[in-house]
């Protein structure tokens, strides 16, 4: 029997080591036995968090490190110096295969360091990406990205990503054909800045993507619009950032709305960087230990569909080759 092995940063996050280990028990309630979480991090609060919570930490395989990467720390000069750092040791392994995916709620700017150093993106991919979940009213979810790594894009990255979206749609969320829309301030074609003219026209000449055009701010949440929304990492930050208040507001103002509480991004865990060559996983830096077993169970899936392999088969296929 193959073993699955996950690596999970426990030292990464607002909440950290407590609130990342309390997520690892929970996932490993809930996953398959072929399936092993290895913890980076001190060994030492591995254990006295597991024996807080009558938790047997043989369960896990402890990769004991010194040294964490701050959330304060600077992103590239920490991944260098802090060798032996939770994020560090995590893409080591990750890189000489020890593991088959890596997740963290820590630095983000780290993660990426390594994605892009150590891992690297898949040949032909421009640049890599990240994707968030809008709730849409009928149950279902549509996919933005890029949501904050690439705030100046060029029409060919947004094209790539249109593709690179719509396998992720596809593999994980599995919506068969799924449409892609371009993000705009207007619904014809024509609208926008020079950036979304030249996209929407790369977009609409593709017969790689289901591109059905432009759609605009309103039109995000609706169900018979879009299943892969593409804009540069600018404004899909600050779409990211105005879902995030949705629940936020609602909870201030007493509201218990099944619909408003999908904005809760504890109920999506973390997101793949799209575009490199093996899963990495991104989680919010306040994940408490609910929103971590998530991001782990969305890390097995990603791995267990295949989609670092099946974006870079797209890519060669489609000849998307800079």
């Amino acid at each position: 029997m193959n073993i699955l092995r996950i690596g999970i940063d426990i030292m990464g996050g607002d909440k950290a080591p407590a609130e990342i280990v309390k997520g690892a028990i929970l996932a490993s309630n809930t996953i398959n036995k072929n399936i092993k979480l290895v913890l980076f991090g001190d060994s030492v609060a591995v254990k006295t968090i597991c024996e807080q919570n009558d938790f047997n930490p043989e369960v896990f395989e402890i990769v004991h490190t010194t040294e964490t990467i701050e959330m304060h720390d600077h992103s590239a000069k920490a991944f260098q110096t802090k060798t032996d750092s939770s994020i560090t040791k995590g893409f080591e392994y990750l890189a000489t295969q020890k593991i088959d995916a890596f997740a963290s709620a820590g630095n983000t700017g780290a993660m990426l360091v390594g994605a892009m150093m150590i891992i690297k993106p898949i040949e032909g991919i421009i640049r890599p990406c990240l994707s968030t979940l809008l709730p849409k009213t009928d149950g279902k979810d549509a996919i933005l990205l890029d949501i904050g790594i690439n705030p100046d894009c060029k029409p060919e990255v947004l094209l790539q990503w249109g593709i690179i979206g719509s396998v992720f749609a596809k593999e994980v969320y599995k919506i068969e054909n799924p449409k892609v829309a371009l993000l705009n301030v207007g619904t014809e074609e024509g609208k926008g800045n020079l950036l979304a003219r030249t996209t929407y026209g790369l977009m609409k000449e593709s017969r790689d993507i289901n591109f059905i055009g432009n759609i605009e701010g309103s039109d995000l949440f609706r169900p018979e619009i879009a299943d892969v929304v593409v804009t540069d990492g600018f404004t899909g930050n600050i779409v990211l950032k105005q879902s995030e208040m949705i629940y936020r507001l609602a909870q201030k103002r007493g509201i218990d709305d099944d619909y408003f509480n999908r904005f809760n991004f504890e109920l999506y865990g973390g997101t793949p960087i799209l575009g490199i060559n093996k899963p990495v996983i991104v989680g919010h830096g306040v994940s408490k230990a609910s929103a971590i077993k998530n991001m782990i169970i969305n890390t097995i899936n990603i791995v267990e569909t295949n989609l670092t392999a099946k974006i870079a088969t797209q890519v060669m296929a489609t000849k998307q080759l800079i």
